[in-house]
């Protein structure tokens, strides 16, 4: 495996990408990749006036064996020590961070499925947006049938990639940003269902009776939760307009976690009609739902002969995870993130799942 530098350069709103250097000899590399966020990479090595001169802020990091997830160098460390040598620390995240640069601005109103929204809001603030515009960045696929749930929303000036991960998690879905030659391609997509409870696709389980779950640790925290917004908009008093939201069955008693929603500068004008502001209020309920934190971390066998990482699964994926030993089984828990990484001691895979 092999990382490569290539230099980015804008000319104007398209781009040129150069491949500047190929390197296989650093001390370490951390490759972390994250369903709902941006994700991240680091790499460990030797300094020289070679290796510093290559890694320079604002180039792009890659890996030969890895297609679809390309960083932008962020953060440079150098340093020095006469006993241990001269080491360059460089780190950043993979390309979806580019949209954090970007607010949603002016007010959007939209309505359609998850997908279309999305792509709208990435097409008004980054692509068809003057000297806003992100260069060579492009619409891609969206695939993944949670991307068909429709809904109407307002939206003003949130930051455009916190805003589109919030909308990630109500559908369960995700994007990516890749490097595909003179462009950069935004796709949307959804992970695939690998767990027991279906049986279109071969049954992912990580367990101590299998060998390849190597440790294990589960938290629970239901402090957190909010299930029921009540959620207000515009105007005063008793003619102020307001809705609530909560999924499926509504929650009572014990089981009831409220919140307030204020949502006093969602205006509606004369094209909107009582029923769409409606939607528009209960989309902003969505947004406000907080769900029990549910994770798990483990440690996989890398080399498993059972499941092979980017192979038999992927990031994004919902799969089974158990411990027979303490009697816990997660029967469809998401994989939201994979750390994987490479020094002196091999290669090593930490994956995150979470409920949901």
């Amino acid at each position: 495996m092999q990382i490569e530098i290539y230099d980015l350069k804008a000319n104007g709103a398209s781009i040129s990408v150069e491949l500047t250097a190929v390197c296989d000899s650093f001390s370490s590399l951390l490759w972390d990749i994250e369903y709902y966020s941006s994700g991240r990479f680091e790499v460990y090595i030797s300094a020289s006036p070679h290796t510093v001169d290559i890694f320079r802020l604002g180039r792009i990091v890659s890996r030969d064996d890895d297609s679809n997830h390309f960083g932008i160098i962020e953060n440079i460390k150098i340093e020095t020590n006469a006993e241990t040598g001269d080491y360059l620390t460089v780190s950043g995240r993979f390309l979806t961070c580019l949209l954090e640069r970007r607010i949603i601005y002016p007010t959007m109103s939209v309505s359609g499925n998850y997908g279309f929204i999305i792509q709208s809001l990435i097409k008004s603030n980054c692509i068809d947006s003057g000297v806003r515009t992100i260069p060579g960045l492009t619409l891609g696929d969206v695939t993944g049938k949670c991307w068909g749930r429709k809904t109407r929303l307002q939206v003003s000036y949130d930051n455009l990639l916190e805003y589109i991960y919030k909308l990630c998690e109500i559908v369960g879905g995700s994007i990516n940003i890749k490097n595909d030659g003179n462009a950069l391609v935004c796709d949307i997509f959804q992970g695939t269902d690998r767990s027991i409870l279906q049986n279109n696709n071969p049954h992912i389980i990580f367990s101590d009776d299998y060998n390849n779950l190597l440790s294990f640790t589960y938290a629970a925290d239901n402090s957190i939760q909010k299930n029921f917004a009540y959620v207000f908009g515009c105007g005063e008093g008793s003619a102020r307009k307001k809705s609530t939201f909560y999924n499926g069955t509504e929650p009572t008693y014990f089981d009831r976690y409220e919140i307030y929603s204020d949502q006093h500068n969602l205006t509606q004008d004369d094209k909107t009609s009582d029923s769409e502001y409606l939607e528009m209020l209960i989309e902003k309920g969505k947004e406000s739902i907080v769900l029990p934190q549910s994770a798990s971390e483990s440690t996989i066998a890398p080399f498993s002969t059972q499941f092979e990482y980017n192979r038999d699964y992927f990031v994004g994926d919902y799969v089974t995870v158990e411990n027979k030993r303490f009697g816990l089984i997660q029967k469809r828990i998401q994989l939201v993130g994979m750390i994987e990484s490479y020094d002196q001691n091999g290669r090593s895979l930490t994956p995150t799942f979470k409920e949901g």
